[in-house]
């Protein structure tokens, strides 16, 4: 399976690179980008370094691949589709948010709710990394109809969320020991998990207040999910278990989760807890592997018959 990457300087094109370098059914064919030709990769991702002898490359042919990872920032997607011609037997994967709409062919690629159909999908759209946390801590109660009520998500990000591009709230002076809201009940990956959700249950998409954080830390994201919901512990539990049974990377937890338990891994790790009326969903992911490339690589997988976990089997940052 020959793999092409557009758009390879970035956090994202980084892991995925990682991934794909040591996943057994790969070959890299070229990795692009315009403003890197001619570097070799691990120049520009330092954790490549020994491991691969190839450089980024500023021309490419389509017709030498298998499939295709988009890696550009969002806009640039959509953009390079209507600008190039693409041979029909190549796959595509995109990791912005150009086509998470499901336009132009594509399948949301969010192999806990559509994994048959992206095995049988051509293209791809990777789900954001926020929505891939909030949606997993709500997926079983709205395949039951049961977010009838508003439901509020706190989510704390590290920096590479930002990209690669150092910015003012990135910096490691104003980052460190810092901790800020940003889009509080605006972040565009609402849009994605709104229309999850609503067509999970006929339509009625809940009302969610979502305020992201960014935190102080590199890597990760831990999602805090709360609303009304009738169900008794053991049922929510129960239920988690049910809808996650067959995931291939989504474990539900019998006990408070933390971050450490995901960062460098494809996991979400997801635990339930009632109180009152109130039902308590934490999540926890990587935000450039499950919230990004690993997810991505989990796509690749599904879109070529492979086993899910092929390439993805990684150890976590926990003790």
């Amino acid at each position: 399976m020959r793999v092409g990457v557009i758009g390879g300087a970035g956090y994202t094109a980084g892991e995925l690179l990682r991934l794909l370098v040591n996943h057994p059914a790969a070959e890299i064919a070229f990795v692009h980008s315009d403003s890197n030709a001619g570097n070799a990769l691990g120049d520009v991702h330092g954790g490549l370094l020994g491991e691969t002898d190839l450089r980024f490359t500023a021309e490419y042919d389509l017709g030498a691949i298998d499939v295709l990872f988009l890696c550009s920032a969002h806009g640039q997607s959509r953009v390079w589709m209507e600008e190039n011609s693409i041979p029909a037997g190549v796959k595509i994967i995109d990791l912005a948010q150009d086509f998470r709409d499901e336009s132009c062919g594509f399948v949301y690629g969010l192999p806990e709710l559509n994994r048959d159909r992206i095995r049988a999908a051509r293209r791809v759209a990777n789900p954001g990394c926020f929505a891939t946390a909030i949606q997993l801590a709500l997926l079983p109660l709205a395949r039951e109809g049961l977010l009838r009520e508003e439901v509020h998500a706190t989510a704390v990000t590290g920096s590479t969320g930002a990209g690669v591009k150092p910015s003012a709230t990135t910096h490691f002076s104003w980052r460190t020991d810092n901790i800020s809201v940003y889009k509080a009940f605006t972040h565009q990956h609402l849009s994605e998990i709104g229309r999850t959700l609503g067509a999970m249950q006929g339509g009625a998409a809940p009302e969610i207040n979502f305020v992201p954080m960014r935190g102080d830390f590199a890597r990760g994201i831990l999602a805090s999910v709360y609303t009304d919901c009738d169900l008794r512990q053991e049922e929510a539990e129960a239920l988690y278990r049910d809808f996650y049974a067959d995931a291939a990377f989504t474990f539900v937890a019998d006990r408070p989760i933390d971050l450490k338990q995901a960062v460098n891994t494809n996991k979400a790790v997801v635990q339930v807890a009632k109180y009152g009326r109130k039902l308590h969903i934490v999540s926890a992911i990587d935000n450039l592997l499950k919230g990004a490339s690993g997810q991505a690589v989990q796509n690749m997988n599904l879109l070529f018959g492979l086993d899910e976990r092929e390439g993805l089997r990684l150890k976590a940052s926990a003790f």
